[in-house]
Formats: structure tokens, C-alpha cells, sequence
């Protein structure tokens, strides 16, 4: 039987999703649940496959993995199951049994981050590692009018870093929105992010080049420049992994996901830390 589940996870504690020596990644700790959780013998793993790493301090609200077993229980038992020995800042949200044929990630039709940034005179506090961080204040018009130049299919070398393992620096962004919330010099700023699929530290380079445009250092028609030269020499650093949230997958109804995590359904959303 094949199952999917729908993580969510705090990043601030953990290497990053992918499974490493040292033990301190979100995958590991969820293989171990899972063994415990099926009864397997001390020290085995379950093997899961994930719809999206991220990256040492990134956060997921839905990410989507899937795995093979042998054992029968209930969708909600393997949930509940589960979660009781995962740490407090990570916690399945369903489980879903799916066809053989079903790939977490090579059935996904998109994926959707979205980047958390306060901009204040002062850093962060009781948010700190769950929002990045501007001490100066941003101009919207000009990072939404930035952000209408990089929607689209485009080679995003220049927003590549360097240990990228993609087989192609092109992709379709097809979603970029800037939201604005709160008015004066301290407020947040959502920046809403949609494509076929995403480079390595592609979201991260990108803010970086949104918020030097937001400041006012470079004009909007800067991003089309970094664009055309296909050089990461020519972008701004690499913003704060911080703020940053994977918040999911979305595939064809036709895998009976939950709603969530389909295109014809209620997309998943991040209100943000308290």
C-alpha cells in the first residue's frame, strides 16, 4: 500500500528536510516516527519521498511525502500514530492512502512558497527565525512592478545557487503577489510565490533582489537585467531562509488528495505568527 501524508513543520531546529549524518532533519525525525509507529525493530527507518526539500531553517505548512508499507491500519491511526513520537514542532496533518502510480513529486502540477518579511526599525523578537527582516521601509509599487517581469518562463540562472542540482534553470513562474499588511513604518509583507517547480535558493536570490528594488538601491527594470545576464554575480545576496514556508504541492484531483492540496480546492494559507 502506498500512503501520503501532509506534514507541517517548524524549521528553526532542524538541517533542512533532507535526511543527514548527524540525525537533526525533519525527515529523519518523521522515518522514526513512522518505524515506531509500525512496530519495526530499534533503530529502523521507514524510507519516505518528498514533494519539496527545504533548505536549514525553512518551514513547511503542507508538505506532501509518500511511502511504501505492508501495513493495514486506518488513514487516521497512521496519523495520530504518528504524531505521537514526533517532536512538538513537527505533526502530520492527514494521511491518505494513493496509488501505486502516484509520485509525491513527480505528480505535482505546482508548488507554493511564500516569504514572511517585518519590516521594522527594530528586529525581531517573539517571531524571531519565523519572519525576515527589514529595518527600511519597502515601496510596494516598485517590488510588484519587479514582479511582473519575472512572472513568466524564464532561465533563472542569475537566482541559482551554486550546488543546484536541477537539470534546467528554466521554470514558470506563474504566481508572484505582494501583499502589504499593517500601515506606518512597522508592518508585513507576504510575498506569494507559484511555479512548476523552484531552483535551489531561487526564492531566497529572488527576495534578495525584491528588497534592494523595495529599498529604492536599484529600479524595477533592474530584475529584467539579472535576468538576461544568467549570472548569479550580478543578483543581490541571498536573503534570510527565516521567513520562508513551503506551503505545498498541488496535484489533479483525480489522486482524491484532501482539498488543500489540489488545484480545484482551498489552497493552503499562512496568516502568520502571532
Amino acid at each position: 500500500m502506498r500512503l501520503a501524508l501532509g506534514i507541517r513543520y517548524n524549521g528553526q531546529a532542524y538541517e533542512g528536510w533532507q535526511s543527514q549524518r548527524s540525525g537533526r532533519t525533519v525527515q529523519d525525525k518523521l522515518e522514526a516516527a513512522l518505524a515506531k509507529f509500525a512496530g519495526l525493530p530499534a533503530g529502523s527507518r521507514v524510507s519516505t519521498l518528498c514533494a519539496g526539500r527545504t533548505d536549514a531553517g525553512v518551514h513547511g505548512l503542507m508538505q506532501v511525502v509518500h511511502f511504501d508499507t505492508d501495513i493495514e491500519r486506518d488513514p487516521f491511526s497512521w496519523m495520530r500514530g504518528t504524531n505521537r513520537y514526533l517532536p512538538d514542532d513537527i505533526a502530520v496533518q492527514w494521511a491518505h492512502p494513493v496509488p501505486a502510480e502516484f509520485h509525491c513529486r513527480a505528480s505535482a502540477l505546482a508548488r507554493r512558497y511564500v516569504y514572511v518579511l517585518s519590516q521594522s526599525p527594530v528586529r525581531p523578537s517573539l517571531d524571531a527565525g519565523r519572519v525576515g527582516w527589514s529595518m527600511y521601509p519597502l515601496d510596494g509599487d516598485a517590488m510588484r512592478a519587479a514582479a511582473a517581469l519575472l512572472v513568466g518562463r524564464h532561465d533563472f540562472s542569475s537566482f541559482r545557487a551554486s550546488a543546484c542540482q536541477a537539470l534546467s534553470p528554466v521554470k514558470d513562474l506563474r504566481r508572484l503577489e505582494i501583499t502589504r499588511m499593517g500601515d506606518g513604518e512597522r508592518c508585513r509583507w507576504h510575498f506569494e510565490f507559484e511555479a512548476d517547480a523552484f531552483l535551489h535558493h531561487m526564492i531566497r536570490n529572488l527576495m534578495g533582489s525584491l528588497v534592494r528594488i523595495g529599498r529604492g538601491d536599484e529600479r524595477p527594470e533592474w530584475i529584467t537585467e539579472v535576468l538576461e545576464a544568467r549570472s548569479r554575480k550580478v543578483a543581490a545576496p541571498t536573503f534570510s531562509a527565516d521567513g520562508l514556508y513551503f506551503l505545498g504541492p498541488l496535484y489533479d484531483a483525480k489522486w482524491g488528495l484532501p482539498a488543500e492540496a489540489t488545484f480545484q480546492g482551498e489552497r493552503a494559507s499562512y496568516d502568520g505568527p502571532p
